[in-house]
């Protein structure tokens, strides 16, 4: 991947903008347990940060995908997990749909004061009985009139306890599974909607994460993006780009556990030296990186190939079962470099080791990126007949 003199001016731009309006504020925000979304995002907004690949038309940059990875990568930078991934929901997925398929009046609606800050936006697949088994989601629209009335549940919904707008995946037939369900945007001010509660999570906590409510909430009928029946197939494209930008984001977030880690080892002293002085620990640390440098290579091969027009599913499970299984092993390496500080609360190792463990499970768990894989490459076991 080329970069140019634009990528290099997004990310200072974006640094600079972390360390001014993101990392001061992190340790309040993480007791508090919620930030505020409607004041950070409608500065995003403003620096044009929430729309990066979005069209023109609409508020957004108009660049092509790359520099929505790299902004991904970039806030990796952090001092948490929570507030990227909040971002990310809002950037990458719960609005690609919306901006390649949404007609021009759901894009003013919605999709508009999305990039421009002024609305937070939440995806809605996973339910209580329904995470990554897409397909066996409960909530109902059922068609009536030029509406549709929604009845069900959503759970673990990022942004859910502050966000004004939800991308919802809803079965809206009988038919079969992967061709009865429509993604269909619903305010989240209509009544019916009970935001009943914020979950209480192991890590990732200045991000607002919410269980959901809706009992006979009337939406018009044209606000389902693209086409009735289409949900499913236009969820599994979202995730293309949730699962990159995932990715993404896990190699900036390692990156700076590992120079933290660096830091803190070159410093302490046990037995008359550094800890880093230890070959182990100097070797383990060099192994660590090139792991990182190999989830680039893979992350960026990926977004090449997305960029050109290629389905990426295969490489995007493969970005985002990786980067999962690599955050686990940077995460627990460099905590126990850290000691008994690693083990206070405080620490920001700890806190990455937290909210690192989410991305073998959000967006899709390991088991499956696993099967997915397997599939794409032939290698599923065939069904026995009868």
């Amino acid at each position: 991947m080329k970069f140019t003199e634009e990528h290099d001016q997004l990310r200072d731009s974006l640094r600079k903008f972390i360390d001014r309006e993101i990392n001061p504020n992190v340790e309040a925000w993480e007791n508090e347990k919620i930030f505020p979304a409607h004041e950070l995002f409608k500065k995003l907004g403003d620096q044009g940060f929430l729309g990066i690949s979005k069209p023109e038309e609409n508020g957004g940059l108009a660049l092509d995908y790359s520099y929505s990875v790299l902004a991904a990568e970039t806030l990796g930078w952090c001092d948490c997990g929570a507030i990227p991934m909040a971002i990310g929901v809002q950037t990458d997925m719960c609005t690609p749909a919306l901006a390649k398929f949404g007609s021009p009046e759901l894009k003013k609606e919605f999709l508009d004061p999305a990039i421009s800050g002024d609305a937070v936006g939440c995806v809605g697949v996973s339910e209580p009985g329904a995470g990554s088994d897409v397909a066996s989601i409960k909530t109902t629209a059922r068609r009536d009139g030029d509406d549709y009335i929604i009845n069900g549940t959503k759970m673990w919904i990022t942004n859910g306890m502050q966000a004004d707008w939800m991308c919802m995946l809803a079965n809206t037939s009988e038919g079969k599974p992967h061709k009865n369900k429509s993604l269909i945007m619903v305010p989240l001010d209509a009544k019916g909607v009970e935001r009943a509660r914020k979950l209480d999570k192991i890590g990732m906590w200045a991000s607002d994460t919410a269980q959901l409510f809706f009992d006979d909430v009337r939406v018009p009928a044209r606000n389902v993006i693209g086409q009735e029946g289409m949900g499913f197939t236009l969820q599994m494209l979202q995730f293309q780009e949730e699962r990159l930008w995932g990715a993404a984001n896990v190699i900036g977030a390692l990156e700076h556990a590992l120079m933290i880690t660096k830091e803190y080892t070159g410093q302490r002293e046990a037995f008359g030296a550094t800890i880093r002085d230890n070959q182990y620990v100097h070797f383990k640390l060099a192994e660590l990186a090139t792991e990182v440098e190999a989830l680039r290579a893979l992350v960026w091969s990926a977004t090449e190939q997305y960029i050109s027009g290629k389905d990426v599913t295969r490489l995007a499970s493969m970005a985002k079962l990786k980067a999962g299984r690599l955050a686990r092993e940077v995460a627990d390496g460099c905590l126990q470099f850290w000691g008994g500080m690693g083990y206070m609360w405080e620490s920001k190792i700890s806190r990455f080791f937290r909210d690192g463990r989410l991305i073998s499970i959000g967006g899709g768990a390991d088991e499956i990126m696993l099967s997915i894989i397997c599939k794409l490459e032939g290698t599923l076991p065939r069904r026995k007949k009868g």
